[in-house]
């Protein structure tokens, strides 16, 4: 198949609840990330940067954010024909909204109809990572597959989180089993120490994942799920191919960040996905000008500044990301992500945080080891993330790690 045409559908309606406080006001796709992005960007970037310039991103739950995000940041040319388009759930099919990620591409049949590409690429909107969906496509192509899925080498001590992969012995690139979370995972031949897991992310011929999504629909049983009820389908038809991760090559990407992948379904695992970007050798490189992070828009918000240089009266941050609009005045930020338009005022510190846009700390405050969701307002001398017992009476979620999290918009006096 010489130069296919290429439809991406990005699936952006989760819900998210494993991040609650972030999705209380916001679809999971839309929760900010590392500063000036939302986790939406990554699927979108990774698209726009592979030449695949025909998007749909299908919204659901609590869209706003996300359709407002995608429609100020997200506009191609249309001279070109090239476009990202939010589709909000419709019940074009029924009186029901997606019942799961098959049931939402088989309810907006009508746009691939309008479309007729040869090929579809169906990605989630949740996840951190680099891949270049051309290389996929490619072997896509060369295998002969009906669907091919995206699979990626993780510890086997982590398969019963996952759905694992398993492949033919004879075609290590045929899928001969697909298992959600199994406990008695083997490992893969080259590395008996690791699994496949699903990355989420698939490559289909269109007339193929149409007639299995109709089918689908029509089956009762079914969880009309792109994993576990899809995948399956073209595995026992002996068509379903898998695309190994660790060979996709992104331009600019180094050894340590080549097959980097974070699923950020949990506060925890979100957080930690923050504080990998600010080592200063950092597991996943925000600074590969080879395959950009497009991001959204900021208005006019003028740089950051750091103000105050008195003995112990110094406006500074360290091993940080500083946003665009953050004002550092007189006060200390270590191991943080600060989002545009933070302000940190004389004699705070924050450690070891993620502060999302608009938040204020005042005088004398700490936080520490703590997720300040938008224009949270910390008064003076208030301590958050250091005694979880009265972040608990507050009415805040603490993780089982010890990790505070405080919702958008809340005034936290002292």
């Amino acid at each position: 198949m010489a130069n296919p045409s290429v439809l991406a559908i990005v699936l952006a309606g989760g819900e998210g609840k494993r991040l609650m406080p972030l999705t209380a006001h916001r679809a999971k796709p839309a929760v900010p990330f590392g500063g000036t992005y939302r986790l939406v960007d990554f699927a979108l970037s990774n698209l726009a940067n592979s030449h695949y310039l025909h998007m749909i991103v299908l919204t659901q739950y609590k869209s706003h954010s996300l359709d407002s995000h995608v429609t100020k940041t997200w506009t191609m040319s249309p001279l070109l024909g090239n476009f990202v388009a939010p589709v909000p759930a419709q019940q074009r099919i029924g009186k029901h909204w997606y019942l799961g990620s098959a049931d939402a591409i088989y309810q907006c049949l009508n746009i691939i109809d309008d479309e007729r590409p040869d090929i579809l690429i169906i990605t989630g909107a949740d996840h951190v990572y680099r891949m270049d969906f051309s290389q996929m496509v490619e072997s896509h192509i060369e295998t002969g597959a009906e669907l091919t899925v995206a699979g990626i080498r993780q510890p086997l001590a982590w398969a019963d989180q996952f759905g694992v992969i398993e492949t033919d012995p004879a075609d290590q690139k045929q899928i001969k089993a697909f298992r959600e979370k199994p406990t008695d995972a083997i490992g893969l031949p080259d590395a008996p120490d690791e699994v496949l897991i699903s990355m989420g992310n698939y490559v289909a011929n269109t007339d193929a994942l149409v007639a299995a999504v109709t089918a689908d629909a029509d089956n009762r049983g079914s969880k009309h799920d792109m994993g576990g009820d899809i995948v399956p389908y073209f595995v026992e038809r002996g068509t379903a191919g898998v695309y190994d991760f660790i060979h996709n090559d992104v331009p600019g990407s180094t050894d340590r960040d080549r097959d980097y992948w974070r699923d950020v379904g949990t506060l925890d695992a979100y957080y930690e996905a923050n504080r990998d970007l600010i080592s200063i050798h950092p597991v996943f490189n925000l600074y590969n000008g080879k395959w950009p992070l497009y991001t959204g828009y900021m208005g006019s918000l003028p740089p950051a500044k750091f103000v105050h240089g008195g003995p112990g009266r110094i406006g500074h941050a360290i091993d940080s990301i500083v946003s665009p609009g953050v004002l550092i005045s007189g006060a200390t930020a270590s191991g943080s992500i600060l989002s545009p338009g933070v302000r940190l005022h004389s004699w705070s510190t924050v450690t070891d945080s993620v502060l999302m846009d608009g938040v204020h700390v005042d005088r004398h405050a700490q936080v520490h080891r703590a997720i300040l969701d938008k224009n949270v307002f910390v008064d003076k001398g208030v301590r958050i993330g250091l005694d979880h017992d009265h972040d608990l009476a507050r009415g805040f979620t603490v993780t089982e790690s010890g990790l505070t999290v405080v919702p958008k918009g809340t005034v936290v006096n002292a």
